[in-house]
């Protein structure tokens, strides 16, 4: 790089509303610039123009279900998924991946099935498909087997510096459960 480039003055912009210059802040959701004159002037210019939501790729061919507009794909905050491309008049939000239905019934509730998600950090758990009614999560890959204690119907598979064991399912008990019983089954 020339020395030239690293000693040049900085460009300012300036506020279209009030023509002051505009100075970098820091925000709670990161850098942004705003007016030097705040609080008399509040206006602020993000730094991230591909902010939340922004669109991947439109999909051709694929309508809205609710005002007949074009579907896109789009990158938000939790990830990727399919939004209309007249957002805000149309909100219609779809799931890119439904999530993968596991053959377990609920422990909790016996009426949902447990389901595989992910969470925002990118992990993945198991959660009955009746939330909110059902507030059952699983943190472990669940296993079919009954606790020898307190005869929860279902294990989970953790792994531990020794290799996968099995533990009860049920976050009162928790207990590991014989190697026996697992070589058995």
């Amino acid at each position: 790089m020339a020395k030239a480039a690293l000693f040049t003055a900085r460009q300012t912009e300036l506020c279209p509303e009030c023509g002051a210059e505009l100075v970098m802040r820091s925000g709670q959701h990161g850098p942004f610039l705003g007016c030097s004159q705040y609080p008399g002037c509040a206006y602020i210019k993000p730094l991230k123009y591909q902010a939340d939501g922004h669109v991947v790729k439109v999909l051709d061919g694929q309508v809205c279900p609710l005002c007949q507009g074009t579907l896109v794909l789009r990158q938000g905050r939790y990830g990727m998924f399919i939004g209309c491309a007249d957002y805000p008049t149309c909100d219609y939000v779809a799931a890119v991946d439904q999530p993968d239905v596991t053959a377990f019934e609920c422990p909790a509730c016996r009426e949902g099935k447990l389901v595989q998600r992910t969470s925002r950090f990118g992990k993945n758990f198991y959660a009955c498909d009746q939330y909110p009614k059902c507030r059952f999560v699983l943190n472990f890959k669940p296993v079919a087997g009954v606790c020898d204690q307190c005869q929860f119907p279902l294990l989970m598979e953790k792994n531990t510096a020794r290799g996968p064991k099995l533990f009860c399912a049920d976050k009162a008990c928790g207990k590991p459960v014989a190697e026996k019983e697992h070589d058995e089954e």
